[in-house]
Formats: structure tokens, sequence, C-alpha cells
């Protein structure tokens, strides 16, 4: 189910298809190519956009676009994958059933990506709320407002159901984006083993006469 498409920011969205898994996992590569995190995990940058396809393509598959929350654009230029109220962190068993796709995918890399996912999700809000896991623009089409229009759906259905939303900025550079949408930066998190540091964000719905 796809839903409607709908052209916030001058940009046409909508939910993604099953189908353009790989086209979206590709553009998600391409975006978080640089990205401090991932750079962090993946070492190596002659292998790093092949494994992030990979990474994402798995995730994709096995947790959000089963879920119908994944927006996208008609070219798959870049997309929000979210969670849903009660769905933020990936079930175990999602993880067991997909296990080999992910180690196949971040190859000896597997292990520090699994202790920073898991202490990234202990550190979860309880309170229900949306979670925007991955959002991401291929890098020529950044800044031209896609990501702003792909947080759209999601964040007006906040507001309008009285839902809070959260997320992890990987960069410290977007916080004043993510800022702009009505996040504020709760704390900072410090991944385990030396990683970098990434900074929680926490938006409450905005009551009628304050949106935008």
């Amino acid at each position: 189910m796809t839903g409607p498409a709908s052209r916030p920011w001058g940009h046409e969205i909508r939910l993604a298809r099953p189908d353009e898994r790989v086209a979206i996992a590709e553009s998600l590569a391409a975006a978080f190519f640089d990205d401090p995190v991932m750079s962090w995990i993946l070492t190596d940058p002659r292998q790093r956009r092949r494994r992030l396809a990979a990474m994402f393509g798995v995730l994709l598959q096995g947790h959000y676009l089963p879920m119908g929350t994944v927006w996208t654009t008609p070219d798959a230029a870049g997309a929000a994958l979210w969670g849903a109220p009660g769905k933020a962190v990936v079930p175990k068993a999602a993880v067991l059933r997909n296990a080999i796709a992910l180690l196949a995918a971040l190859g000896v890399h597997s292990v520090r990506a699994l202790r920073a996912l898991t202490h990234v999700e202990q550190l979860h809000p309880e309170e229900p709320h949306w979670y925007l896991g991955v959002l991401g623009t291929r890098p020529e089409r950044q800044g031209t407002g896609i990501g702003s229009a792909l947080l759209t759906p999601v964040l007006r259905r906040c507001d309008e159901e009285g839902l809070p939303a959260y997320l992890e900025s990987s960069k410290e550079a977007n916080i004043a984006f993510y800022g702009r949408h009505g996040f504020a930066v709760t704390g900072e998190i410090v991944l385990p083993g030396g990683g970098p540091t990434v900074w929680p964000m926490w938006r409450d719905p905005r009551p009628p006469d304050t949106r935008a």
C-alpha cells in the first residue's frame, strides 16, 4: 500500500513500495557515506558504500518496509524511515531473522555496529512516540527541500494526534536542520569503544496555532 502522494516543500513524496528497496538503499548509502558514525563503523572507504547499501537494504526489508512507514520521492532520491509508537526498536526476532544478511553486509565491523546500536537503544525514551530511524538524501539533491518534505507527513500526524517524535542526529551539523522542524537536543550519547557522539533530539507536538 503506497498511500496518496503529496507535495510538501515543492517535492512529491509518498510511501515507498517494496520494489524500491534497492534504489532507496543505494540513495541512503550515498547520503551516509561521510556520516561520522558510519565512517567509524565502516573504516574502509573503498567498501563503505557497498556495505551501507547492503545494510540499509536489510533494514528496509526486515523492519521498515513491512510497517509501511518509509517515505520517499518518485525517483528514490531520499527516504525517511520511521518507526511507529511502540515499534521504534527493531525486535530481537527480526534481528535474528536477518542476522546472516546483516553479518554479510557489515563483515568484521558487525560487533562494533551491534555494540553501538545496543548502547543507543538502551537510552531510547519509553514514552510513546514516532521514531525517525533514518533520514537521508542523495548528496547531489541535498539542500533542495527533499529532507524537509520527507519529514512532513509524520510530523503533521504527530501534531494532529498529539504525539511526540524522537531521533538521534549523528551529525552535529544537522542539529540546526532538525531544530527548524521543532526538535530540540536532549543530551549527548558517546558511542562505546571510543566512538563518536550522537545527539538525541525530541519534538513535542505543536498546537494548531503554531504549525507552519
